[in-house]
């Protein structure tokens, strides 16, 4: 995924990269729908954007809170997203909240407060998926 984040950076088609990087066409597809690539691919890859190879295996999860496509998300999102710049984050506090929601409901025996905990955590959840489904990460 962050193959095709560098190369729309760089405007560049799929043709374009392929041709400077000398691979296939294919090969870039599979590359930026997420799948395994070799050595070989990485080190043409990382030397066309002049990138570290670690760089384009690691998975790129950080809000860019200065984009105009964050600017466009509404408020309750954002407002949701204060002080949380990766998606990581934002799942654990969502699994945060269903422990917590089992703590209260097993140990407390507090129906209230097991299904606040568990509201929270659907919320969460929802955030989340709206973050994915807007590629907010």
């Amino acid at each position: 995924m962050i193959v095709k984040k560098l190369r729309e950076k760089n405007r560049w088609s799929q043709e374009q990269l392929a041709d400077a990087c000398g691979l296939n066409v294919r090969t870039i597809q599979r590359v930026e729908s997420g799948n395994k690539a070799s050595l070989e691919t990485l080190k043409c890859l990382a030397a066309v954007f002049e990138v570290d190879i670690s760089k384009l295996t690691e998975e790129i999860t950080v809000i860019d809170k200065e984009s105009a496509q964050w600017k466009e998300l509404p408020w309750w999102f954002r407002a949701n997203m204060f002080g949380v710049y990766t998606r990581r984050h934002v799942l654990m506090v969502e699994f945060f909240l269903l422990a917590l929601g089992f703590v209260f409901l097993i140990f407390n025996d507090d129906k209230f407060g097991s299904a606040t905990f568990f509201l929270g955590a659907y919320i969460t959840g929802w955030i989340v998926r709206y973050g994915d489904r807007k590629e907010v990460w």
